[in-house]
C-alpha cells in the first residue's frame, strides 16, 4: 500500500474519535497522545532519519511556546498568527544550534550535549528575563473564539492536533521517498562514504534540524495555547526531550508510524503508572527510563519493527 493510502486511511480512522467518546478523559487523552506522537514525529526527522540523537529538543520546544505566548500578550498578535511564527523561531533555533555543532564537525555524543547545554542557557535567562515574566511565566488571557485559538471544546484542539500530526506523516512519507531523504539516509548510515558519493554533509544536516526544530518549534505553540500557560519549567524542562526522544525509540526510529505506535503505548503506561501510583510524584520518570533500556536491550527496532517481524513470520507460515 502506498504511503498516502495508508495516511488517509489512519486519520479518517482517527476524526471521528472526539464524538465517539463521551469523556472528557478520553478526549484529553486522545489531544495529549496526538501531541506527544507529534513531537515524536519532529525529532524522528533529525534523530531517526538523520541519526543524530538530540537530548535537548526542548530548546526548539520552548523557543516556539515563548515566541507564541510573548507575540500575544505583548504585541497583541493574534495566535494563529504566532502559531506560525513559532514554527519559524523553532527553525531558527535548530539553525544556530545546527551551524554551530556542524560546521564544527561534532556528533553523537558531542552533538547530544550540545543541545543539552542549549536547552539549559535558554532556561536560564527565561527565568531572568523580563519579557518571559521570569520565573512568575506568561498567563495568557482568556479569549474564547476560534479566531483566537482558543476553542468552545477541546474537540477543536483535537482536530488542530490531528492536523499537525497528519503534517508530521506527510513529511515523513516525504522523506522515505524524495532525494533529501535519501542524501540524510546515507549520512545517517555512513558520513564519510555520503561524503565520498557527494553529498553536502553539512548542508544535509542542517537543513534537517532546521525542519526538526521547526515542527518541535510549532508543538511548543500548541501546548502553550492548550494549557494558556507558560514558565521556564514548562517550555525548557527536561520531560519534552525525554519524550520526544522516548515515543519513537519505543515506536521505532526511522519509520512512518513508529511515533504513532510510541506515543500510544507511552502514554497507556503513563495513566495506568498515574493511577496505580497516585501518590508517587517521578514515578513516570522512572518507567520512561526503565522503558529506554529495556527497548534499546531487547527491541532495538521498536515496535514497528516487532510488527514487520511478526508479518513476515505469519507470511513464512502461510507460504
Amino acid at each position: 500500500m502506498k504511503p498516502v493510502y495508508a495516511i488517509t486511511i489512519v486519520l479518517i480512522l482517527m476524526l471521528p474519535f472526539p464524538w465517539l467518546v463521551q469523556s472528557e478523559f478520553f478526549l484529553n487523552f486522545g489531544i495529549m497522545l496526538l501531541f506527544s506522537a507529534f513531537l515524536g514525529q519532529a525529532w524522528n526527522v533529525l534523530g531517526g532519519y538523520g541519526g543524530q540523537f538530540s537530548f535537548g529538543h526542548v530548546a526548539f520546544f520552548g523557543t516556539g511556546a515563548y515566541t507564541t505566548a510573548v507575540l500575544q500578550t505583548a504585541f497583541g498578535i493574534n495566535p494563529w498568527v504566532g502559531f506560525v511564527l513559532a514554527g519559524c523561531a523553532g527553525g531558527g533555533m535548530g539553525l544556530v544550534v545546527g551551524f554551530l555543532s556542524f560546521r564544527f564537525g561534532l556528533k553523537g555524543a558531542y552533538f547530544a550535549l550540545v543541545t543539552l547545554a542549549f536547552a539549559e542557557v535558554l532556561r536560564i535567562l527565561a527565568n531572568t528575563a523580563d519579557f518571559t515574566g521570569a520565573g512568575v511565566g506568561i498567563l495568557i488571557p482568556l479569549d474564547q473564539g476560534a479566531a483566537n485559538l482558543q476553542f468552545a471544546n477541546k474537540t477543536g484542539f483535537f482536530l488542530l492536533a490531528l492536523a499537525l500530526v497528519a503534517l508530521g506523516l506527510f513529511i515523513t512519507a516525504h522523506l522515505d521517498r524524495s532525494r533529501f531523504g535519501a542524501r540524510l539516509m546515507a549520512v545517517r548510515e555512513n558520513e564519510d562514504a555520503a561524503m565520498a558519493l557527494g553529498v553536502n554533509v553539512f548542508a544535509i544536516k542542517l537543513r534537517a534540524i532546521s525542519l526538526s526544530a521547526a515542527l518541535t518549534g510549532l508543538a511548543g505553540a500548541f501546548y502553550t495555547q492548550f494549557f494558556l500557560y507558560l514558565d521556564p519549567t514548562i517550555a525548557y524542562g527536561p520531560t519534552v526531550s525525554i519524550e520526544a526522544l522516548l515515543v519513537p525509540i519505543i515506536g521505532g526510529t526511522g519509520t512512518l508510524f513508529g511515533p504513532l505506535l510510541g506515543a500510544a503505548a507511552l502514554h497507556t503506561i503513563s495513566e495506568i503508572t498515574n493511577h496505580v501510583a497516585a501518590d508517587a510524584p517521578g514515578l513516570n520518570l522512572i518507567v520512561y527510563g526503565a522503558l529506554l533500556v529495556l527497548m534499546v536491550l531487547f527491541l532495538p527496532s521498536g515496535l514497528s519493527g516487532l510488527l514487520a517481524r511478526l508479518r513476515r513470520r505469519k507470511t513464512d507460515l502461510g507460504e
